[in-house]
This record gives C-alpha cells, structure tokens and sequence, in this order.
C-alpha cells in the first residue's frame, strides 16, 4: 500500500486522483447506508466497492467443512474462555467493506466489548473461508487484500473439493503462506493451543475423535 501512496504523491495529477477518489467514497457511502437500511435478518448478502453481493446456496461438502471446522473451534474458545467464534451471517463491517466470513474469532479482549444486540463487528483476529466457485475470486482477491490491511492475523481458505487447507499468516502488511496441507495438524497462530487435524475439517470420523479430544484431553 505504501508503494501506491508514495507514486500518487510524486505524481502531479494528485488533486485530480484525490477529487475522484473522494467521489467515488461518497458515492459508496449513500449505497451502504441504504444497504444498513434495507438489510434483513439472516440475509447473507455483502458489501464490497459500493456493490452488494448476494451470496448463492453451497454444496453439501462446503456446509459440512464449515461445520466441522465450526464445531471444533468453538468448543476449544468456550471452553478455555478464549474469545467468540462468529459465523456467517454474522457481518463484519470494515473501513470500506462490510464481509459475512464463513467462520471468524475475536480474541477475549474484543469479545469483552460486544453489545447483546450488536449486528457490525470488527476485523477479527483469525477469518475462515470455505471457498466456492461464486465466491473464490472474491476470497483470494479483495478479501485477502482487506483483511490483511485491517490487521487481521490469521487467514485461512478451506477447499472442500480437494480436502485441503491454507493458513496465511499477517507478517507486516501482506499475508505469506504459513502451510497448505491435505493432512497433518493445523496449528493457529491467533487461537492460543488450537491444534486440530486438518482431516478432521473433511471427515466425519477424524472430526468426532478430534472434538473428544478437545472435551477430554489427555493430562
């Protein structure tokens, strides 16, 4: 990002840039206050560069990846009162785009500050995406840009169709890949002792065994 500020200022037409620029936020900030105002329960619809970007039915193996992950990370939080595991639609309003994350959590500190009845929530520490065709571009494009901007530390991107993981970490400013596996243990860095393994995201039987770990674990 600093690369791109550093060639607009040196650049005589800087006004000019920051004249549209300008435009085109406000332009954005009239569509997203009618996007706040006409936006219902449960719809799992985002808003992302001034467009509202209504989400279209999963397969079968995307919800049961995202319950599976679902399932183990929440258990872990609540039961070492770690924070709050969020998932869509529960929305995340950033500072241009407002995203319904698959699976999100926010450390203890933030939890801590949550309203009963709060419906925008800030960037999370660690977000989780189960990619789909519709949604893919979108999850390795400008969600992968804007999360990394707003700080968030760990990202990861679930493919349900080859059972295999990637868990990007925040170094600086960027993301860089930390692992991509179809097995072995998935650590998170952002969830203190969260360990699970990354079969246990795609199958059923590796998902069970993992939660009785997590619900017993062994002295």
């Amino acid at each position: 990002m600093s690369t791109i500020l550093d060639q607009l200022v040196q650049s005589p037409k800087l006004p000019l840039y920051y004249e549209r620029i300008h435009a085109i936020l406000e332009g954005e900030k009239d569509r997203r206050v009618e996007f706040y105002r006409t936006l219902k329960d449960g719809e799992h619809v985002e808003f992302i560069n001034g467009q509202v970007i209504h989400q279209s039915p999963i397969k079968n193996r995307h919800m049961l990846a995202s319950k599976h992950l679902l399932v183990l990370l929440d258990t872990f939080v609540r039961r070492h009162q770690l924070g709050l595991v969020g998932y869509e639609p529960l929305m995340i309003s950033l500072s241009r785009n407002d995203y319904e994350p698959d699976i999100c959590f926010f450390s203890r500190a933030k939890a801590d500050q949550f309203d009963p009845d709060q419906m925008h929530f800030p960037a999370p520490d660690l977000v989780v995406e189960v990619l789909s065709p519709s949604t893919e571009a979108i999850d390795r494009g400008v969600k992968f840009e804007d999360y990394a901007a707003h700080a968030v530390g760990e990202y990861w991107l679930v493919d349900a169709e080859s059972e295999n993981v990637e868990q990007y970490v925040l170094q600086g400013e960027d993301y860089k890949l930390h692992m991509k596996s179809g097995s072995g243990l998935l650590t998170s860095l952002s969830v203190s002792g969260f360990e699970v393994p990354v079969r246990a995201i795609f199958d059923q039987a590796e998902n069970l065994a993992a939660l009785q770990r997590i619900m017993n674990p062994t002295p």
